[in-house]
């Protein structure tokens, strides 16, 4: 059970079409539950549709299209995966500087599956110990992480998990992290 609160923290959540549907649906829930703000923010206008796991999925609006997102506006960073999501983020130069921004300045990030795709394109993969799809090991190694293969890993700022029946104990160490940054934020 989550029991930190996360009232008035603005949480972006950066996605594209081929993001997994649960590693958003459920996350987001989590996160709304616990008080926080979400938001999704993509290249994309209007919606973004989803993928259940072998198909694809619903359509979900976008909140904030990503040329108008401004990284001061958003305490935090989700970063669902889906294999098609992040391959076509870490393309997208905009989207790229848009994580990045939360590294920088020392924002919690959380990243499922292929999720961390996007951190190793913003160069903030290195020296970490990184959870993810198993597909992505070898990217995350040659990126000078440590893959870890665990259902979730809190390394700084930086929350991974590996698939989505992981997200119960992923959900439980995004909301703490994301918790532990506004009180030492505040404090």
């Amino acid at each position: 059970m989550i029991m930190a609160r996360l009232d008035g923290c603005r949480v972006a959540i950066l996605v594209t079409d081929g993001f997994e549907e649960v590693e958003l649906t459920q996350p987001r829930r989590a996160l709304d539950d616990a008080g926080a703000e979400t938001a999704i923010v993509s290249p994309k206008d209007g919606t973004v549709r989803s993928w259940r796991s072998t198909e694809w999925g619903g359509d979900f609006p976008v909140d904030v299209r990503l040329s108008d997102a401004k990284p001061d506006s958003f305490d935090a960073l989700l970063l669902p995966g889906g294999v098609i999501n992040p391959d076509k983020l870490r393309m997208d130069p905009s989207a790229m500087a848009f994580a990045a921004n939360f590294f920088a300045n020392d924002k919690p990030v959380a990243a499922i599956c292929h999720g961390p795709w996007t951190v190793i394109e913003t160069g903030n993969a290195d020296g970490r110990r990184i959870a993810s799809w198993p597909s992505l090991q070898t990217d995350l190694i040659n990126a000078g992480a440590e893959w870890i293969d665990q259902a979730s890993v809190t390394d700084g700022n930086l929350t991974t998990s590996r698939k989505p029946d992981d997200i119960p104990e992923f959900n439980e160490a995004m909301v703490r992290l994301f918790a532990e940054h506004r009180h030492s934020a505040a404090a």
